[in-house]
């Protein structure tokens, strides 16, 4: 009985997980509501947990919530205003030099910019399970960015992630059909 009652639990988990990649959406409007310490902790956390090459890990992880600091983001991101709205902002970093340690210049360019990515993606899809929107930015100066966060040589953002309470419950947008994106064996 015991083993039967794992395997429902693995079940209700695996829905669970589908449920959540489903229904998240970019999220650009917000309540005041703050969000907790303790919310943020668990964002991070999710973030770190990311698969990277070799298990470098060459995440950097800026939490802003300093009004003027949001607002250069804001700027910087060509204007997307409703940055400055988040309570709280995560900027994700990239630390070049860790993942050229062990891959060289492939770890440089590539790497470190798919372990990024993949811990961006935790952080929207955490943030969704715990009631939170956010939404992924990626169209930015980044020089604007270096110069707001004060960044050291050889780390790079990779994404903006403004966080807070949705104010808004956005539509699904529409997607490609499986049968439109996967080839098997060649294109």
């Amino acid at each position: 009985m015991k083993q039967l009652f794992e395997y429902h639990n693995h079940e209700e988990k695996i829905l669970d997980l589908f449920e959540v990649i489903r229904e998240r959406r970019s999220i650009r409007t917000y309540t005041k509501e703050e969000v907790s310490e303790e919310n943020i902790e668990k964002l991070i956390d999710a973030a770190r947990l990311a698969p990277s090459a070799g298990n470098i890990q060459p995440w950097e992880f800026v939490i802003v919530k300093n009004a003027e600091i949001k607002r250069k983001l804001s700027v910087a991101a060509l204007d997307q205003r409703f940055i400055e709205e988040a309570p709280v902002v995560i900027v994700i970093c990239a630390n070049e030099e860790r993942s050229s340690w062990r891959y060289g210049q492939r770890g440089r360019a590539l790497y470190c910019l798919q372990d990024t990515a993949a811990a961006t993606q935790n952080i929207l899809l955490a943030a969704h399970a715990l009631g939170l929107g956010a939404c992924w930015i990626g169209a930015f100066h980044e020089e604007g960015v270096k110069k707001a966060l004060n960044t050291p040589t050889g780390v790079r953002p990779v994404a903006i992630v403004p966080v807070g309470h949705p104010a808004e419950k956005p539509e699904a947008p529409p997607k490609r059909s499986i049968r439109e994106i996967v080839h098997y064996e060649s294109f």
